[in-house]
């Protein structure tokens, strides 16, 4: 455990072909913030559920050719955040997201519940004047507040939307309360698909820093079973798979990257982290 720097990391494990190296172009970060998770908790078991099924699949990718090994990365392991304390956590996030842009290293984080991408998306803004977020998720995430908490993950959507310099986009949605689906009239959301509304969104986005989001529930909950918030009727993996395609040339274009809501506790046999692994390798293998 390392507490004496910047920022508090602790050691759990390495994801597929990385080191406990200290610098790269791409920095892998644990980010196992779980106080808001209302359905399913133990999202903050995931970076490590994932970086153990990460040892299952090849480093070489078919549909990208290309090899991680052949990437420069490391992974940092995971942030030490006080449990309970989201305020707090928050604030961590977005300064260790400084802390790796201001390097010149692209941070992939693997959460956690999906409130962490308010903080990294702040931590981006203090980098770029403006940025683009995709976020990929069955849930529309736009709720002033849930259960009387202004700051969770039920209201991502509707904190990143109000940040300034933030011009959001949301994919895949497929669940929303009446009252979100009033807030929605107008904005830049797809329901239910995903791969071909991005494909048309992408080209209205060229020269934008972009952060890209993807909570794992915006797959079919027969194919990612271990979320927090499952919800029937979503997309399949391959669809999931393709839109790294789609992103390729935006390579340069992409800050940050994160990966959320991972829930091993229900996550029979490792199906969902397995899935998590590969696409967090095609994020790599695409973006760096």
């Amino acid at each position: 455990m390392n507490l004496s720097g910047f920022p508090p990391i602790e050691n759990a494990g390495v994801f597929l072909a990385s080191g406990r190296g200290k610098e790269g172009d791409g920095v892998i970060l644990g980010v196992p913030l779980d106080d808001t998770s209302s359905f399913r908790p133990g999202s903050r078991f995931a970076p490590q559920a994932v970086r153990a099924a990460s040892q299952a699949l090849e480093e070489y990718s078919i549909r990208r050719r290309r090899d991680l090994r052949s990437l420069s990365f490391y992974d940092a392991g995971d942030l030490i955040l006080p449990l309970g304390d989201t305020v707090l956590s928050l604030e961590i996030i977005k300064d260790s997201v400084v802390h790796f842009l201001k390097r010149g290293e692209k941070p992939f984080l693997l959460g956690g519940e999906h409130t962490l991408t308010y903080g990294a998306v702040k931590g981006c803004l203090e980098v770029h004047r403006g940025i683009a977020v995709i976020i990929m998720d069955a849930h529309a995430d736009r709720r002033p507040a849930y259960r009387g908490v202004a700051v969770s993950h039920a209201s991502v959507a509707y904190l990143l939307h109000r940040l300034e310099g933030v011009t959001l986009y949301q994919f895949g949605v497929r669940s929303a309360e009446q009252e979100e689906m009033a807030m929605l009239q107008g904005e830049k959301v797809s329901f239910f698909s995903l791969a071909e509304p991005l494909k048309k969104t992408l080209p209205l986005l060229r020269g934008m820093p972009l952060y890209i989001s993807l909570d794992m529930d915006v797959v079919d909950p027969a194919f990612a079973p271990g979320v927090t918030a499952p919800e029937p009727g979503g997309i399949f993996p391959g669809e999931l798979l393709e839109i790294f395609s789609l992103l390729e040339d935006y390579r340069e274009q992409v800050v940050a990257f994160d990966l959320v809501e991972v829930c091993p506790p229900y996550d029979y046999a490792q199906i969902t982290a397995l899935l998590g692994a590969k696409l967090m390798r095609e994020a790599l293998l695409t973006f760096l």
